[in-house]
């Protein structure tokens, strides 16, 4: 891959990219008190869609694209990616939940996601989903120019397989600005020094999918919804970044800090 395919980006692009991303970050706060036993992922859909639309003026980028019917991806459990919100799924007392969203603000996209508890989880569930934020956190701390993308990948895998989990290859991190998927492609596995030398004013999102058992997944017939083939729990979590002189900005921070979880700096 050249790095001429990779955009970079100019300090006023930048900063609507960020405006874009912070906006996404704010979706993903507003909903995280309405994610619990006994609502349907349908209910939160339409929670996302009312406040991108009505509150922060923005405009719901996953409707429509590729034919996706809705405004989030819901993925409970099992499922790896792509979850169809529904009334008919309903969350569950255990359930871990990956809500992933993404807004258009004047022209420019914001696309992050995390994970959530619907009530106390097994222990089990919380490892994979604190081993997963580990695993993002360890792959952007790895972002600086000079570095590539398998150190990025490499950082990613590392941890997933110190616990004994396995990353999804199916499904990657994706170059972002005015076009929603860009190059470069951000692989959650890889080798030091390889791929992609990163320079600064790159803009992508780091965004592994880490299965408890093993790495297979498929599609379901609805031609959207990702699961692991053995039925095991899957997490994921995702953040857009951009590349500075020093190392990285994440460009999706939460609006209150990373709380429980360790701060990415």
């Amino acid at each position: 891959m050249r790095g001429a395919k990779v955009k970079i980006h100019t300090p006023d692009e930048i900063a609507m990219s960020r405006a874009a991303g912070k906006l996404a970050a704010a979706v993903l706060d507003m909903i995280t008190p309405h994610v619990k036993p006994g609502v349907s992922t349908e209910e939160l859909d339409k929670l996302c869609h009312d406040y991108i639309v009505d509150e922060l003026k923005a405009i719901p980028a996953n409707i429509g694209y590729h034919g996706f019917p809705k405004t989030i991806c819901a993925s409970v459990n099992h499922v790896v990616c792509h979850g169809i919100p529904s009334s008919t799924k309903i969350l569950k007392k255990g359930d871990i939940v990956n809500i992933d969203v993404a807004v258009i603000k004047d022209g420019w996209f914001g696309d992050t996601s995390r994970m959530y508890f619907a009530g106390e989880p097994s222990p089990q569930a919380r490892r994979l989903v604190n081993t997963t934020y580990e695993a993002m956190r360890a792959g952007i701390m790895q972002v600086r120019p000079g570095a590539t993308l398998g150190d990025v990948g490499h950082a990613i895998q590392t941890i997933a397989h110190r616990d004994r989990f396995n990353v999804v290859r199916e499904y990657c991190g994706h170059g972002i600005g005015k076009i929603y998927h860009d190059e470069p492609q951000v692989l959650h596995y890889g080798k030091r020094g390889e791929g992609l030398r990163l320079e600064e004013g790159m803009i992508f999102t780091i965004e592994p999918m880490i299965n408890a058992g093993k790495r297979g997944v498929k599609e379901l017939q609805d031609g959207w919804t990702v699961v692991t083939q053995d039925h095991s729990l899957s997490a994921q979590w995702e953040h857009m970044v951009v590349v500075t002189a020093n190392g990285f900005e994440v460009l999706t921070p939460w609006p209150d800090g990373t709380g429980t979880y360790p701060a990415i700096a």
